[in-house]
């Protein structure tokens, strides 16, 4: 799954998000694109739980 994360900046906010989906699946794999805003994770929980996951770090998103 692929989310537009538009308030990535910086390497912390990649290892905020990526905490945030490790939280809900410890076995998620999480890549984030800076320069294009976009993280793809890999994992089995559905979309909208690691959509929320995103929210409540403080990085609205859209699905893509």
């Amino acid at each position: 799954m692929k989310f537009n994360v538009p308030d990535m900046t910086c390497g912390h906010c990649v290892a905020t998000i990526t905490r945030a989906v490790k939280a809900v699946d410890p076995a998620a794999e999480v890549k984030a694109d800076l320069a294009g805003k976009t993280v793809t994770v890999e994992t089995a929980v559905p979309a909208e739980a690691v959509a929320r996951a995103l929210d409540r770090a403080g990085y609205p998103n859209s699905a893509m």
